[in-house]
């Protein structure tokens, strides 16, 4: 959050009041979310799911500051997004919000390390200390040794741990995985699943997760369903041991 923006003592970690999203007019209007209410605590790993269409990916567009809705409020610990400029959500986005993406989204021609450091980079961290965070960053994700591998010397799963220990680094306030096992197969897929129920148990890391597989979404503590720009159903459940 831009630092002359005061949070609400006891608010949300994010929360969405009757956001619509439409894109086009006339004819070609898509309305992508219909009005939607979600709220998101400090802490919870949510999966999002539901159908190509349903507004899943709309939804984290928004919550990530991607996107603006057209209608409704969108407010980050209490404080009204759209009532931002664009600048202080690029600051919100690069202060509290992590991303991992399914495409992974490395620097081909830099090492792991590199590639973690390069959030602090942009924030004007200093050498000695971006070095001594990102290396800390992936010792957490389990590669630790991997450091000056380039992206080409790493195996698809963990080239997605150096994409989470790239999000991580920073110290989000709310980690947004769009798909991120996509390019995974079944065992990396677990492996990278008990990570993230790792940083969200231990580390206390808030999640939020796009996913079309229910295997996936098993991982999660609560799991939103879309259909046709609307939150068909929100319900919590148990996470694997």
């Amino acid at each position: 959050m831009p630092r002359d923006a005061a949070a609400r003592e006891g608010a949300p970690l994010i929360e969405l009041r009757g956001v619509t999203k439409v894109y086009g007019k006339g004819e070609a209007e898509v309305r992508a979310l219909a009005g939607i209410d979600v709220i998101v605590e400090d802490g919870e790993f949510v999966a999002v799911m539901g159908a190509s269409g349903s507004g899943k990916s709309t939804c984290m567009n928004v919550l990530g500051c991607l996107d603006t809705p057209t209608d409704g409020e969108h407010l980050f610990r209490g404080v009204e997004v759209g009532g931002l400029s664009q600048d202080q959500r690029a600051l919100l986005r690069r202060h509290y919000l992590g991303f991992v993406f399914q495409g992974f989204n490395l620097l081909a021609r830099t090492t792991a390390l590199e590639n973690v450091e390069l959030p602090l980079l942009y924030r004007g961290v200093s050498a000695r200390e971006r070095r001594r965070r990102a290396l800390a960053a992936l010792a957490q994700v389990g590669l630790a040794g991997r450091e000056t591998h380039a992206p080409s010397e790493l195996s698809g799963g963990q080239q997605q741990r150096v994409a989470i220990a790239r999000a991580i680094v920073s110290e989000p306030a709310v980690l947004l995985a769009d798909e991120p096992t996509g390019n995974l197969d079944s065992a990396r897929t677990a492996e990278l699943m008990r990570l993230l129920v790792e940083l969200n148990r231990v580390q206390k890391i808030t999640i939020v997760m796009v996913t079309h597989d229910p295997t996936v979404a098993a991982y999660a503590s609560r799991v939103l369903t879309f259909r046709d720009g609307l939150v068909l159903s929100d319900v919590a459940q148990e996470q694997p041991a």
